[in-house]
């Protein structure tokens, strides 16, 4: 009797199918997931920011010259941190736009607390009422 050992070329195939089956739809949901889990680095440090902003209101009763103001790009490594506008006395618009793999995303705060998503990449969607955190819209 002539036993022999390994796989054959179909099991091999099927297994490489199997395995690319796999891959085609783990890979764009991993990629959304750390898309999403990157996203409250934005939404915490704005609400952080507008909180220094009604501190300075509190204290010099204008929002103007207001350093949570000044552009930041060191608070986060995938956000860069600025008001959309000068602050004026009674009004400001905070922004965290996207850098490197969060390029596109744009999120808004202002004295109202007013959130906004003004800007995200393709297969996402704006919201003027909300911080977009999931594609479809979700807040």
């Amino acid at each position: 009797m002539n036993l022999r050992s390994g796989f054959t070329l179909i099991e091999l195939m099927v297994t490489v199918a199997i395995i690319g089956i796999l891959a085609a739809v783990a890979l764009p949901s991993y990629s959304d997931y750390v898309i999403r889990g990157k996203i409250p680095d934005a939404t915490s440090n704005l609400a952080m920011k507008r909180v220094q902003m009604e501190q300075y209101f509190q204290d010099n009763k204008t929002y103007a010259n207001a350093p949570p103001c000044v552009a930041d790009s060191t608070s986060s490594r995938f956000f860069t941190f600025s008001c959309a506008d000068a602050a004026t006395a009674t009004a400001y618009t905070l922004q965290a736009i996207g850098t490197g793999t969060m390029a596109g995303f744009t999120y808004t705060v202002d004295q109202s607390n007013g959130k906004a998503t003004s800007a995200v990449p393709t297969g996402w969607t704006v919201s003027t009422s909300c911080w977009v955190t999931k594609k479809g819209g979700t807040c």
